[in-house]
């Protein structure tokens, strides 16, 4: 990972981690670093909103939905702890985005690789359902960190909602760009003419859908496949 030092990429991080928007968030984010889970009992919650993190020079963003209550929202950066990671980060790693096939905590190496890993929304939901409005409280980040890097391709966005949220951006940011929002499903990919930025849409890497088989390792490899020859074009 190229570590953030410039200030801009500073100043966006502070903002995210200061950021007390939506009371309901707030209230349940730090409830679940007060009581947390039995197996972390002994391990500091991280408990405030959580900053994207990667490559600075990254072609592509990852956009998640929110960090996971005893996932991100325990160790402070996005996808690492969780079951969702244990399954994100191997096919990074596979893809040759990411130096290491695991995330642990904070300070275990892992390192990006041409991408940037962030979310729709930066603190831990109730049920991991946040509303539209909280939603959209949180869209100012992500058009911040689209503008922070400048290399930037196309977002893949891992579940409905964030396709959705990714489109709503797009479409607000380039006029180009039909009214009419796409369906999403997996695999789909959207590019527009006049627009520098496509969408990917994939299946969220949640226990949800690893473990019925609605994602399996073969469909998911598919996706970064797909960005690969993408990126060579």
């Amino acid at each position: 990972m190229i570590m953030k030092n410039s200030s801009k990429w500073k100043t966006h991080d502070q903002q995210v981690i200061k950021c007390r928007k939506c009371p309901r968030l707030v209230d349940w984010r730090e409830e679940v670093a007060l009581k947390k889970r039995r197996a972390f009992e002994r391990e500091a919650y991280w408990g405030k909103p959580v900053p994207g993190f990667g490559d600075q020079n990254a072609r592509v963003m990852i956009l998640g939905l929110a960090p996971g209550a005893h996932g991100s929202n325990r160790t402070g950066r996005m996808f690492t702890g969780d079951a969702s990671g244990d399954f994100l980060f191997p096919a990074l790693y596979n893809a040759g985005f990411a130096n290491q096939g695991n995330s642990t905590n904070i300070g275990d190496g892992l390192e990006m690789r041409d991408v940037y890993i962030t979310a729709v929304c930066r603190c831990v939901p109730p049920g991991n359902k946040p509303s539209r409005e909280e939603q959209k409280n949180c869209l100012v980040y992500l058009n911040r960190e689209i503008e922070l890097l400048p290399n930037l391709q196309g977002i893949v966005a891992l579940g409905g909602i964030a396709f959705n949220n990714a489109f709503d951006v797009l479409r607000s940011r380039y006029g180009q760009i039909a009214q009419t929002r796409p369906k999403f499903a997996h695999n789909i990919f959207f590019s527009w003419p006049g627009v520098p930025l496509w969408l990917l849409g994939s299946y969220h890497p949640s226990r949800q859908n690893t473990q019925t088989g609605r994602l399996t390792e073969a469909m998911f490899a598919d996706v970064w496949n797909q960005i690969i020859k993408k990126m060579e074009v």
